[in-house]
């Protein structure tokens, strides 16, 4: 499970780099990834990475300004035209099935495939045996969210190697003792399902915040995170200036991330001002010198998301 970048800037595109989108790949198991926001020209950055649209299974808007979302009308329709079949969920603020009606009818775009836009104002807003995602009101111009997408806790794995020094081969037995039945053998040797199955795998926490000032609403969202994706508009010596406009500096960011007990930060959502890296290594300086474990989001790279012990 990683985080792979579509679009690092904030406000409006730069030769450098896009306005905002993520992708969320999931365990291979799953074999689809998630989108967070869809800022215009995503659908050229899919071109240039190694997702592919189809595999597209939900895509979560955290708030509707545009960098975040008007590359979504022409995505869906690319969607479609690239052999995309399976149902598509979007989630996002209210409006969002507004702006899409409307782009959609009067452009009069071909969706062949089962599209459900469900609007949110936070909460648990998603739930399988594999994921839930619970969404938070964050402090911008506009109404904007966070996502808290927590992986369940998976069974651990047999312990075959014992299980073959017991004269036990590979069949039925292992699918009862891995769900936690002991079992009785032919040679009757009772064995104790808590004696050969591994301990559980813990679930993976990722926490993805909109556009945001500091604000409560984003501590329970980050609390624990493994991995902690926040705003870094500006350096802290802009700190009025994001304030201003409802945004965060990377040293906030930073805080956060301690405040919270999260095990890594992402920063992204970069100003203009800041063109090349030598002009981002502050950023990266001022919020390490508060939370070490911290990178600068990077288009078209991945960042893992390591399972803790």
């Amino acid at each position: 499970m990683d985080l792979y970048f579509l679009g690092t800037n904030a406000g409006v595109p730069t030769l450098q780099r896009n306005v905002t989108s993520i992708a969320l790949r999931l365990p291979e198991e799953r074999r689809s990834f998630w989108m967070f926001d869809c800022g215009e020209g995503t659908q050229h950055q899919v071109l240039r990475s190694p997702l592919r649209l189809g595999k597209l299974e939900k895509l979560f808007i955290t708030h509707l300004h545009g960098d975040h979302l008007f590359g979504l009308p022409g995505m869906l329709s690319s969607r479609g035209y690239q052999g995309g079949t399976a149902p598509l969920t979007i989630y996002g603020p209210p409006g969002l099935k507004a702006f899409l009606d409307i782009s959609l009818s009067v452009s009069q775009s071909r969706i062949p495939y089962k599209l459900d836009i469900v609007e949110h104002s936070g909460g648990l807003i998603f739930e399988d045996d594999g994921f839930k995602v619970e969404a938070g009101l964050l402090d911008h111009r506009v109404d904007s969210y966070g996502y808290r997408v927590t992986e369940k806790d998976s069974p651990g794995s047999l312990n075959t190697e014992l299980l073959l020094s017991y004269g036990l081969k590979p069949g039925p037995l292992y699918g009862r003792l891995k769900r936690g039945e002991d079992v009785l053998t032919d040679d009757g040797l009772l064995i104790s399902a808590a004696s050969v199955v591994n301990e559980p795998k813990r679930g993976r926490i990722v926490t993805i915040l909109g556009d945001t000032r500091p604000c409560k609403g984003a501590l329970p969202l980050a609390q624990d995170a493994d991995l902690l994706l926040h705003e870094a508009t500006f350096a802290h010596e802009l700190a009025e200036m994001a304030r201003q406009y409802h945004h965060s500096t990377a040293r906030q960011a930073a805080e956060l991330a301690r405040e919270a007990g999260a095990r890594g930060l992402l920063l992204t959502h970069f100003s203009s001002r800041y063109i090349t890296p030598d002009d981002l290594a502050p950023l990266l300086e001022e919020a390490q010198a508060v939370f070490p474990n911290t990178q600068l989001a990077e288009e078209f790279r991945s960042f893992p998301v390591f399972r803790r012990r």
